[in-house]
C-alpha cells in the first residue's frame, strides 16, 4: 500500500513538472489556447448510476461523490441518482442518462472483486468498453467509479479509506471534463 501511495504522488509530481515545463517553453500565442482544468460544480446537472451489489461499497461511492459535487460548487438538487443491478447494467442505464441533453455529465460507480472464475475479467473488460463507447458516441464525460479489486480490502481502501475515495475521484474527473469541453467549445465559438 504505501509502494502504491508514494508511486500515486510521484505520477502526479511528474505530471504537474511535466506540465509546468510544457506551459514555460510554448510560444506566448499558444498559451492563449490551453485549457487548465477547472474543478466548478455550479450550473452542472449530473447523472450518477450505482450499482446495488456491493451496496456496502458503492453506498459509500456515492457519498463520496455527491460530498465532493457540493465541495465543488455543486447544487445537490442538479443531481440524479439511478440504481443499477450490477456492474454489467451500469452501461445500459447509463445510456439512459446520455440521451438527450439532460446531463453534463455521468458518474459511474460499482465494484467487481475477483473471484475464482474468469467472470471478474469479462465484467470489467465490458463495463470499461461500454462507458468508454458512451463518451466517444454521445460526447458526454463518464466519471469511471468502478473498482476493479482483488480483495474486500482493496474494495474498502478505495472507498473512503486509505486511498481516498474513488467514487469523489470520479465526480472530480466528471466536472473538470466538462468545464474544459465547456471551454473548449466557447473558443470554437469565438474563434
Amino acid at each position: 500500500m504505501e509502494g502504491y501511495l508514494h508511486r500515486e504522488s510521484t505520477c502526479g509530481l511528474i505530471g504537474y513538472l511535466r506540465g509546468r515545463l510544457v506551459r514555460e517553453n510554448l510560444p506566448s500565442a499558444l498559451m492563449s489556447h490551453t485549457f487548465e482544468l477547472q474543478s466548478d460544480g455550479r450550473d452542472l446537472d449530473i447523472g450518477i448510476v450505482v450499482s446495488r451489489y456491493h451496496a456496502w461499497a458503492t453506498d459509500r461511492l456515492l457519498a463520496g461523490a455527491v460530498d465532493r459535487f457540493r465541495l465543488l460548487g455543486g447544487d445537490e438538487e442538479r443531481v440524479v441518482i439511478a440504481s443499477a443491478s450490477g456492474a454489467w447494467e451500469l452501461t445500459g442505464v447509463a445510456r439512459g442518462m446520455c440521451d438527450g441533453d439532460q446531463f453534463d455529465g455521468v458518474v459511474a460507480l460499482g465494484v467487481v472483486i475477483q473471484g475464482e472464475t474468469p467472470h471478474f475479467s469479462y465484467i470489467c473488460d465490458a463495463v470499461t468498453q461500454g462507458l468508454t463507447s458512451l463518451t466517444v458516441q454521445h460526447g458526454i464525460p463518464i466519471g469511471f467509479g468502478v473498482l476493479t479489486c482483488n480483495t474486500r480490502e482493496e474494495v474498502e481502501a478505495r472507498c473512503g479509506g486509505a486511498i481516498g475515495n474513488k467514487g469523489a475521484d470520479a465526480m472530480q474527473a466528471v466536472v473538470e471534463s466538462v468545464n474544459t469541453i465547456r471551454a473548449i467549445q466557447h473558443f470554437k465559438a469565438v474563434d
